[in-house]
């Protein structure tokens, strides 16, 4: 069960926080964790390293994937050099948010 959500949701789709891990063994969504200021991340890792932007393309293209949407469909809007990210995720908030639950609770 997810005790607390790292997006928030409104008409046009999702705000989601994630810490992305870099140069990790695969492509995968960890959980969520909270951090240090009570603030909730999803936490995610990619192959690729940070730089020139490949990590943040790399969680583009797994987030694209495991939640079924469309690559364009989400972008970093904030923190780009920084663990710590803000994207948002344009389309259905129900549908996005019930598909993120969903993995989350896969994920264990």
């Amino acid at each position: 069960m997810i005790q607390a959500a790292p997006w928030r949701a409104d008409k046009d789709g999702l705000w989601l926080d994630v810490r992305l891990t870099p140069r990790a063994g695969h492509d995968r969504l960890d959980g969520i964790k909270i951090l240090s200021d009570g603030r909730a991340v999803l936490l995610a890792r990619v192959r690729a390293v940070p730089e020139k932007g490949a990590a943040n393309a790399a969680l583009i293209t797994l987030l694209a994937k495991v939640l079924s949407v469309g690559k364009s469909g989400i972008s970093v809007h904030s923190g780009q050099t920084a663990r710590v990210k803000r994207l948002r995720l344009a389309g259905d908030p129900e549908f996005l948010v019930k598909r993120l639950a969903a993995i989350l609770t896969d994920c264990g």
